[in-house]
């Protein structure tokens, strides 16, 4: 759900002269932690400021509804929160004799009181700070969850020129994306090159698929082998506006040269776009693309199949997912239920072993097809529960790459005072088998990955790959 923080004159002129003002005592002070969060029965009103109270909600909040909050050691919270709050002090050039962090004793009250009166303390003596330095020590607490599905929604915008479709960024895509970036860097694999040139910087550039990235603002994308920070600046989200400077490589011509592309809007390919698209190969073969697991992308395959096998017999189905960032997890099931029933598709289990069971739904008429889907490091959540589900019960072939490894667990949202929304998993997921997928990602049964050469070309591996499999 999207936040959009709107505020009007007066609220702006108080929050200015709240800036101001010492911290009201605690007694006077709004208990937050007393207060349940709870999930949003509605869009979120206007965002307010965070204070140190929205930041005791939080805290509350994960400990009482996080998978791991009845285990987990609340210090790692409060620690990297006051790290955070530190490190944007000396960031403005300022420090405060108070900023000390306090003992912790592992008494999850106590210890919030510790770090509530040494917090209250510091931004006394800074009050032009007090809102950012509420922000980033809420972000870093999140943050140490470690969690790829805990997110604090804040201070969303969008440009203000935006229209329905619209992309905001550098205008391409590279092998390394999306969910390796923001979850799980650690299974980037070198090179670096363009896959998808999708518009904006990139396509005025004359940037083309296969384009080697040798470095990012003069910085190496990978080091060591393993991916470095750079490559985040090839994803900025508005309103980040910062130029980005590639060094680039074309290995069909040889060509070596730099190039500056700065952020901005760009009208996708409305085509890109769809949700599902289908086509019919080698006069047989049901080819079907699913960018997202969407609250009807099930039923949405299901009738491009349909389709497709009307007045003809089918000999198999090629199910794209690459690029899939995942989405509902019952539409993942349902899709699971065209292949097989009776069957466990994954577990969703809190940290001392209980577990909700999710079944296939025996209402969904079989397909009776054999099946191939196509995965990359960037099918990713509900993406895995469904590749996983096709491995584990050997209802069909994943052809690729491994997937993302960024299925901690459903996110669920939790409304803050500020109007904020602060999500994370209350159950971790695991696989048909009790296998853990976070971090790990669902191996494929051929490893067909795309190489520089092959994006260059316009050729599909593992598509070809898979067509051949059905074809035996």
């Amino acid at each position: 759900m999207t936040v959009v923080r709107t505020v009007t004159a007066g609220l702006a002129l108080l929050l200015a002269a709240a800036c101001t003002a010492p911290s009201p005592p605690r007694s006077q002070a709004s208990t937050a932690a007393s207060a349940v969060c709870s999930q949003p029965q509605g869009p979120p009103g206007a965002e307010t400021a965070t204070t140190i109270d929205v930041i005791e909600q939080a805290y509350f909040c994960i400990l009482g509804n996080y998978y791991s909050g009845a285990t987990l050691d609340a210090r790692s919270l409060l620690a990297a929160g006051f790290v955070a709050l530190t490190q944007e002090l000396n960031r403005n050039g300022r420090d405060v004799p108070e900023a000390t962090m306090p003992a912790l004793t592992g008494d999850r009250k106590a210890d919030w009181t510790a770090f509530e009166t040494v917090y209250r303390k510091t931004t006394d003596q800074v009050p032009d700070l007090r809102d950012k330095l509420a922000v980033v020590t809420l972000e870093a607490i999140v943050a140490a969850l470690g969690d790829n599905h805990a997110r604090w929604a804040h201070d969303v915008k969008r440009p203000p020129d935006y229209y329905d479709g619209d992309g905001y960024g550098l205008g391409f895509q590279a092998n390394v994306n999306g969910p390796q970036v923001d979850g799980n860097p650690g299974v980037a694999l070198p090179p670096l090159f363009v896959t998808t040139v999708q518009g904006g910087a990139a396509q005025a550039a004359g940037l083309r698929p296969g384009d080697l990235i040798e470095s990012i603002n003069e910085s190496a994308p990978f080091i060591d082998g393993k991916a470095g920070p750079a490559i985040a600046a090839l994803y900025p989200a508005y309103p980040d506006a910062r130029p980005v400077r590639l060094r680039l490589l074309r290995q069909t011509t040889g060509r070596r040269w730099t190039v500056t592309l700065k952020p901005g809007l760009y009208q996708r390919d409305l085509a890109a776009l769809q949700v599902v698209q289908s086509k019919l190969l080698d006069d047989s073969i049901a080819y079907v693309r699913l960018r997202g697991f969407a609250p009807d992308a099930a039923d949405r395959a299901f009738k491009a199949i349909s389709r497709l096998r009307k007045g003809r017999m089918l000999s198999g189905v090629v199910l794209d997912l690459r690029g899939n960032g995942g989405g509902s997890p019952a539409e993942a099931t349902r899709l699971v239920s065209a292949f097989v029933h009776g069957k466990v598709t994954a577990y969703q289990c809190t940290v001392d072993g209980t577990c909700e069971t999710s079944w296939t739904d025996d209402t969904v008429e079989l397909l009776n097809l054999p099946l191939m889907v196509l995965t990359d490091r960037s099918c990713a959540s509900a993406c895995e529960h469904f590749s996983s589900a096709v491995k584990d019960l050997r209802i069909g072939q994943l052809v690729g790459t491994r997937t993302a490894g960024v299925i901690s667990g459903p996110s669920r949202p939790y409304l803050l005072r500020n109007n904020t929304l602060l999500s994370f998993p209350t159950r971790h997921h695991l696989g048909p088998n009790r296998e853990v997928i976070d971090r790990i990602g669902v191996p494929p049964d051929h490893h067909v990955p795309l190489t520089p050469k092959d994006a260059a070309a316009g050729r599909d591996p593992a598509l070809a790959k898979a067509l051949t499999l059905l074809q035996k």
